[in-house]
């Protein structure tokens, strides 16, 4: 078995992504996360780069980086435990190949919206919502903890690639950390611009000019293309 390493490189984007999620305002405290997959010749998983407990990611530094595995909670590379939160990443990246990062958060905007009762759903404005997600967003019961028991992620987790925890936060999925990290902007812009869009339609006696399911679904099928272009011309068209 090969002896377990921090890579350099990995822990260097680490720091960078840490930063720039909390340069954001989304992290408060000691809860919050970033998971990076790696591979490894030893774990057919490969192995997560994540924080471990006890302090923030605004406070972290390369040697607060711990590796673990990802079927299970074992620490690899480190000599401190993770949080709970650890749990649901990892069972993402288990059932999800395709996903590399995952990061975790708790939104002012996000759990005000929800916490106010007057909204079960994040509904789309702009057009850049769907094509940077690729599919629609999950939504977890605030009585459901997929923390503690992770049970449950198997029955939604390949529909989705931002899961929205009602009452706690949200964790975006990408096949990057930047990929994870421009979802989780996106996500968070779009709370706000329904937060504004009501205020103002209420002041004004009119009615937020929401997306419709048509137009919702369309940008999704066309979302790769949208962000990842081949060509400059006739994105949006079925060849």
């Amino acid at each position: 078995m090969v002896a377990m390493e921090l890579d350099p490189t990995i822990a260097k984007t680490f720091i960078k992504y840490a930063r720039l999620v909390a340069a954001r305002g989304y992290i408060h405290n000691t809860l919050g996360n970033i998971v990076i997959r790696v591979p490894h010749p030893d774990y057919p998983h490969g192995v997560a780069y994540t924080k471990h407990a006890e302090l923030s990611l605004k406070e972290m530094e390369g040697e607060n980086i711990v590796i673990t595995d990802i079927p299970t909670s074992k620490i690899l590379f480190g000599d401190k435990v993770t949080s709970i939160g650890h749990n649901l990443s990892r069972e993402i990246l288990r059932l999800r190949p395709d996903i590399q990062a995952t990061i975790h958060v708790h939104d002012d905007a996000l759990l005000s919206f929800f916490g106010s009762g007057a909204y079960r759903e994040v509904k789309t404005i702009s057009l850049d919502l769907p094509f940077v997600l690729g599919k629609p967003i999950h939504y977890v019961s605030a009585h459901v903890d997929v923390e503690a028991d992770v049970s449950s992620v198997k029955d939604f987790i390949g529909n989705t690639n931002s899961v929205v925890l009602l009452g706690h936060g949200v964790t975006t999925l990408g096949r990057s950390v930047s990929e994870a990290y421009h979802r989780l902007n996106s996500l968070t812009a779009e709370v706000r611009r329904n937060i504004e869009a009501e205020l103002l339609a209420a002041r004004a006696g009119s009615k937020p000019q929401y997306r419709s399911d048509d137009e919702i679904q369309a940008m999704y099928r066309f979302a790769e293309s949208i962000i990842y272009p081949k060509r400059a011309e006739r994105v949006m068209h079925d060849d």
